[in-house]
């Protein structure tokens, strides 16, 4: 089925292809990421588009000694399959399997880790730097799509390479359908011009020789670039890039393999910045249209899939479904950065387009102009994904908590998130939120609570965040939504035995697993208190609480180091309170990818693990 695919194990295999075998494997690669990832599920339309320009890059490249980096990693499965992890491959995003990201220590041909946006630019002018410095002269190719191109990092990166002037490729990876119009014959013309090697030797020529009439240098070269600039203002979009001081050619066909190894060919010779715009379909190869792209931007694989039980919801559904909901009887803008439909909003988007705004891949603007709107008195619904929400830390300080500003910040795939790994998962935003004065952190134990903790955030215009996870809840369709006090927790089971065990979120159901496992084995009953506000704690029943146990076991899907388990810490060494107190969390590592059953286990969260530490304190 792969007759030339499984004789390619390193891209020196790629070298010696004719351009019909190349084009024969870009079909057996395209084949094989979508036989796999059918099955265990990944991203999908985003590594099938870049399959041609990731096999031009791997035959012009002398990689691993020439740097290929990748933004984000969605773009790179084809680049795992022909650097040697065909086999490998098979098993990606499985516990113990490959990433379905870059990873440094993975392959010496993943030259920088990634996972997150915009990187990749900043990274590879270090790489350029670092080269530079040391007198050598291989290539550094930075690969970014036209959505990480939205990220502010990325124009950062841009700007100071155009500044340095060094030899370095940004290639511009767009799969939109914005620019499609400059792609014809006359930029196909310009793109020739530009990449070839008589015309840039006459260019350099040029500029030398005018360097040595000085009264003359001046007008000539700005004749040469008003003309050059002129047309490709005319032609393409790239004059953006080239003020920013890089040479701009494209845009060029990303699925014409024989055309981009001609260019790449001419860009190595050159010796300035460069950024090579190629337009690509998502999901090329394969029967799916580029309108269903967003549809099938990842699937979740045969393998993973789960039925459902009646009225369960995912919890980023319900976020827009409660939006939705309330949004008549409340004013407030919803704001997310480029995750409308990860993080469930459609449904307040159809409805409301004038209340919703999505600003791309940048969440430290998203969370900015939301206090900019907040300082003018609207309230602010920001949605993004617990990890994402690490960029955007100095803004949540700065811009709303040092002005007390209102806001409400839904922290989507908070927690342990799987197969997408150590880059995603939310684990760290109790930890750099607590420190932020004023903020409230909550944490809803099921969907119910959640609108709730919805309503009373917007209701009262608090300066709020809600962590919930990846998964699906129950929920009551017409639930009636209340009003819950700030900093008030609840029990979830109450007993007269020495141990209390204070938990939040999904752990609520694991906890309560091993405590029916106590009861079960030893016939002790637990106390378990549901501390849906991590922030401000519940200070009076904590109080109590510790007036009648003498063991507390805090469970938290998150960091240990500094979360909420440290915070009860703090609160007993500041109230002279001596109990027994066990903390149970996310070990100071980074969690690895694979299913949850298995981080959990890895992390001590599975209810087994939880029960046999109950046992020791029976």
């Amino acid at each position: 089925m792969y007759k030339i695919l499984n004789k390619i194990k390193s891209p020196d295999d790629v070298k010696s292809l004719s351009i019909n075998d190349l084009k024969t494997l870009s079909s057996e690669v395209s084949n094989y990421i979508h036989e796999v990832v059918s099955e265990k599920g990944g991203h999908y339309s985003s590594p099938l588009g870049a399959v041609d320009l990731t096999i031009a890059l791997h035959y012009v490249y002398n990689t691993p000694v020439d740097k290929l980096i990748w933004d984000v990693g969605h773009q790179a499965y084809a680049h795992k399959i022909i650097t040697g992890r065909k086999n490998e491959f098979k098993n990606i995003r499985q516990y113990g399997g490959i990433s379905g990201f870059l990873k440094i220590d993975e392959s010496e041909y993943d030259s920088f880790g990634a996972g997150h946006a915009s990187t990749s630019i900043s990274a590879g002018l270090g790489y350029a730097h670092s080269r530079d410095k040391d007198k050598k002269n291989h290539q550094i190719v930075s690969i970014i799509g036209d959505g990480a191109m939205t990220g502010g990092l990325a124009y950062e990166g841009l700007n100071n390479l155009g500044f340095h002037k060094t030899q370095m490729t940004v290639i511009l990876n767009d799969n939109s359908y914005s620019i499609s119009e400059s792609v014809g014959a006359l930029s196909k013309y310009l793109t020739r011009i530009v990449t070839n090697p008589t015309y840039n030797k006459l260019r350099k020529d040029l500029w030398n020789l005018t360097d040595k009439i000085p009264t003359i240098s001046n007008p000539i070269k700005k004749f040469i670039k008003k003309t050059e600039g002129s047309l490709k203002a005319y032609l393409t979009p790239g004059i953006l890039f080239e003020e920013l001081g890089l040479r701009y050619i494209g845009p060029i066909d990303g699925h014409d393999i024989e055309n981009m190894i001609k260019v790449f060919n001419s860009i190595k010779e050159m010796n300035t910045p460069v950024l090579l715009h190629v337009h690509t379909n998502k999901s090329k190869g394969v029967n799916i249209g580029d309108k269903d792209a967003i549809k099938y931007y990842s699937l979740s694989g045969t393998s993973n899939s789960t039925n459902l039980e009646k009225n369960t919801i995912s919890y980023s559904k319900l976020l827009g479904k409660t939006l939705t909901k309330i949004a008549d009887d409340y004013s407030f803008e919803c704001i997310t950065a480029a995750m409308g439909i990860g993080t469930g909003l459609e449904e307040y988007y159809k409805k409301y387009k004038d209340r919703y705004i999505d600003v791309g891949i940048a969440e430290e603007h998203a969370v900015t102009y939301g206090a900019g709107l907040a300082a003018d008195g609207k309230m602010p619904v920001i949605a993004i994904y617990s990890t994402f929400m690490q960029r955007a830390y100095d803004c949540i300080l700065h811009d709303f908590a040092l002005q007390k500003l209102p806001g409400l910040f839904c922290m989507d795939r908070s927690g342990l998130v799987g197969n997408d790994g150590p880059t995603h998962h939310g684990v760290f935003d109790i930890n750099f939120l607590s420190s932020i004065p004023g903020l409230i952190l909550s944490a809803p134990k099921d969907g119910n609570e959640f609108m709730d903790l919805i309503y009373t955030a917007i209701k009262n215009k608090h300066l709020m965040s809600i962590r919930y996870p990846k998964s699906v809840t129950e929920f009551n369709e017409k639930h009636n939504f209340n009003d819950i006090k700030i900093g008030t927790w609840e029990y979830v089971t109450k007993s007269s035995s020495k141990i209390c065990i204070l938990t939040f979120g999904r752990m609520i159901e694991h906890a309560s697993l091993s405590a029916k496992a106590i009861k079960i084995e030893s016939n002790v009953e637990l106390t378990i208190v549901n501390c849906r506000f991590i922030k401000p704690l519940d200070k009076k029943m904590l109080k109590k609480l510790s007036e009648n146990h003498d063991i507390f076991i805090t469970i938290e899907e998150g960091m240990i180091r500094g979360g909420f388990g440290s915070s009860i810490l703090e609160f007993f060494s500041k109230n002279n309170i001596t109990k027994t107190l066990k903390l149970i969390g996310v070990k100071d590592h980074f969690s690895n990818h694979g299913n949850n059953s298995n981080l959990f286990k890895e992390e001590g969260l599975d209810v087994n693990s939880i029960t046999n530490v109950l046992k020791k304190y029976i």
